[in-house]
């Protein structure tokens, strides 16, 4: 019974980790769980400013950052079917936007163009060790992804 007990954190850290298996897409499963976590969101009833949008992200990094602690191994710091943290970097990404989208798709391909290039306050993060390493990156990405979209439309949608 203990051995059955072990095995239930590690299929629950897995399974969210690989964002219930989407990191095991065979082709870009970054992009591939990206894109999920905006169908998601589309699909959720929480508006982008709720104080629920904040809890949801702030307990999914959390969570997120246990988990793919749990399933990365020190020679593979941030493996590629840990997707979790394209989750929480989307999900960031949309804080403060209108739920159109046109702005949806703008915080998509913004957040991937700054988790794939990672501008140099992204890349260090990145270093942290474990599972805070693999989820703050995509935090901030969705944080400045966030920051310049919403600038943008104070600026041009006043």
């Amino acid at each position: 019974m203990s051995r059955t007990r072990a095995r239930v954190p590690d299929a629950f850290a897995w399974a969210l980790a690989t964002g219930m298996g989407v990191g095991y897409a065979p082709l870009a499963p970054a992009t591939v769980a990206s894109a999920v976590a905006l169908l998601i969101y589309v699909a959720i009833p929480l508006e982008s400013d709720s104080a629920g949008m904040f809890a949801v992200i702030a307990s999914a990094f959390a969570l997120g950052c246990l988990a793919t602690n749990r399933i990365s191994q020190p020679d593979d710091e941030d493996p590629s079917r840990a997707v979790w943290d394209e989750f929480v970097g989307m999900w960031t990404a949309f804080v403060f936007l209108p739920r159109t989208w046109p702005w949806l798709l703008a915080a998509f391909f913004l957040f991937r163009l700054l988790d794939i290039v990672k501008p140099p306050p992204i890349r260090r993060l990145e270093a942290l060790p474990g599972g805070i390493g693999i989820m703050a990156d995509d935090l901030a990405a969705g944080l400045i992804a966030a920051g310049l979209l919403n600038g943008i439309r104070l600026i041009l949608f006043p």
